[in-house]
């Protein structure tokens, strides 16, 4: 079991990883991770037990205004991306910032959201403004620290990818140490 937790796995070679155990290979990365640690742990193939998510329906019966609520289980279908590229700017796309706003803030309005957007877009032109990397992004994590290292001032990419080659061979973290 620590060999599995102290090594890096592609997602590829989870979803390969739950087939070959009789597991769902979908999900993301984390959800497979957890599913293959729980497995390797207990046996369980931890298969769904509580009813899937039912996503609210991709057409709307009124129209969409900026009092319009945010409901659990929101889906940005081309009708809502059409409303807030009207509603913000047509060039407009909807961030990991955004879509987490829209999971986090169930019963809030479209007025929200589009101030939520504003509020990014300021945020993002801050000199100390650093765009947040989830963590199951561990290979752009691991690049952006190396880069940000002045240790590594002057180096390449090529070299930030042999440093990454090298760590996720290693077991324990895919964090970036100096």
């Amino acid at each position: 079991m620590n060999d599995f937790t102290d090594f890096y796995w592609l997602k590829t070679e989870l979803q390969q990883f739950c087939r070959e155990n009789n597991m769902r290979p979908s999900g993301s990365k984390m959800e497979l991770s957890k599913r293959s640690e729980v497995f390797l742990t207990t046996g369980e193939t931890q298969q769904s037990k509580s009813p899937s998510k039912r996503r609210s329906s991709s057409k709307t019966k009124a129209p969409l205004t900026l009092d319009t609520l945010i409901k659990e289980n929101h889906r940005c279908s081309q009708e809502v991306r059409a409303f807030f590229k009207e509603a913000i700017h047509p060039t407009l796309h909807f961030s990991t910032y955004i879509q987490n706003y829209f999971k986090e803030n169930t019963g809030k309005t479209y007025r929200d959201v589009v101030k939520a957007w504003h509020e990014e877009v300021k945020r993002k032109k801050q000199p100390s403004y650093q765009k947040e990397i989830a963590p199951q992004f561990e290979y752009n994590r691991f690049i952006r620290d190396f880069f940000n290292d002045p240790k590594n001032k002057g180096k390449s990419r090529d070299d930030a990818i042999a440093a990454w080659k090298h760590l996720k061979l290693q077991p324990g973290s895919n964090q970036y140490r100096s």
